[in-house]
Order: structure tokens, then sequence, then C-alpha cells
């Protein structure tokens, strides 16, 4: 069953991942019967706007097929028009409940950016709009007094989350309402884990556990 709740949708992209590390994926909605059974239209659960780093494949870090996730990748996962519209296609149109920013660690794109800012030194053709897309999140590490790559990556990842928010009023407003979550996540390499970086909403905090009624007065 597809998740239809932001909750449901990051359970699930979760419990894959957990598959995906543990080496025992399930490789769900690949057969040819459901390749046939998604032909006439789609119904993804998550929309993944991600590094477009070959080692990030996020069907395969997240042991998910045909149908399920809704895949939009840049280099740092910088969010410009074009990808703001595909957002807002799946959120909106497809009616998709979650939005994951996956960055990873090691990302050249952010080292890049680094190089570039610490020595102004111009990048050939378009490459410069990367950089210029990664300086606020440098500013805002180096405010934050982040000097270390992956810190600045994680930075990053919920600077994006923010942009896509602020950006975007249909977002936003779909996240106002509960009908969609943005999550910021960091993918390892070598792991092949994701952690969550930054989200919004922000999770609610788990319940207290309940006395011990033998340490009551």
């Amino acid at each position: 069953m597809t998740p239809s709740t932001p909750e449901q949708a990051l359970a699930e992209l979760r419990a894959g991942n957990h598959r995906f590390v543990t080496g025992a994926p399930q490789h769900p909605n690949q057969d040819a019967g459901h390749r046939t059974a998604v032909a006439d239209g789609q119904h993804p659960f998550a929309v993944i706007v991600g590094c477009s780093d070959s080692r990030l494949a996020a069907e395969i870090i997240f042991d998910r097929g045909l149908g399920d996730l809704f895949v939009v990748r840049t280099a740092g996962h910088t969010a410009g028009p074009e990808v703001l519209g595909s957002v807002e296609y799946a959120v909106t149109v497809l009616g998709t409940p979650l939005v994951v920013v996956l960055g990873h660690d090691s990302c050249g794109a952010v080292q890049a950016a680094r190089e570039g800012f610490r020595t102004g030194a111009a990048l050939v053709g378009h490459l410069g709009a990367v950089v210029d897309a990664v300086s606020p999140s440098l500013l805002r590490a180096s405010r934050q007094g982040v000097d270390d790559l992956d810190g600045i990556i994680d930075v990053h990842i919920a600077q994006t989350v923010e942009t896509l928010l602020a950006r975007s009023a249909v977002l936003a407003e779909r996240v106002a309402a509960g009908r969609c979550t943005v999550v910021g996540m960091s993918y390892r390499l070598a792991g092949g884990e994701v952690r969550t970086v930054a989200q919004a909403p922000a999770p609610l905090p788990a319940p207290a556990a309940p006395a011990d009624p033998a340490l009551a007065g």
C-alpha cells in the first residue's frame, strides 16, 4: 500500500534504507507486473531533491522501485526555478506527501564552491552557477563557526530545506496545512545510511516515559 501521509512516507524511506544498509534489500516494485501497472499513471510517495553524484541513486539507497520516488537531481542539490517547479508538480498534481533534500558526505559540489569561495578563482562555463547557489550556505556555516567540510554540508542541506520553503509558497502552504513534510538528509557514501539533518515542520518530541510507581513518594 502506498504511504499517504508524511509520517508513513518517512517511515517507509527509513525502513528501505535500513534494508539497504544491512544487505537485505527487497527490491519492491521492480517486476514486469508492476511496470505495467504504473504505465498509465504515477503516485510517488516521496520527492527526492538530491545531489547528482553518481553514488547517490535514491531508488537503491531507499530500496524502492518504479513509481515510488519522484527524483530531481542537481549538483549540490541546488534549487533553481526548474527544481522548484518539479517539486510543486509532485506535491500538487501527484499529491506527494514528503519532500526529501538528499545530500552526502564529501560532496564535490560543496568542495568546489568552498574552494572557489576561498580563492575567488573563476570557474569554467556554468559551474559558477553551482558555486553561486552554494555560497549562501558557506556564509551561513562561517557565521556559525562551522569550517569542516561535512559540517558545511549539513548546513547546506538545512539551507536547501529552507530555500524550498522560502521560494515556494505552494510547498510552504502544504507544509503549514500538515499535508507535506520537508526533510533534509545526509547519506554516508561508505556506510550507506542516511541521517536526518533538518525537518519542517519539526518532529514532535517523544512522549515522556511513564513514571515508575516504585519510585513515587
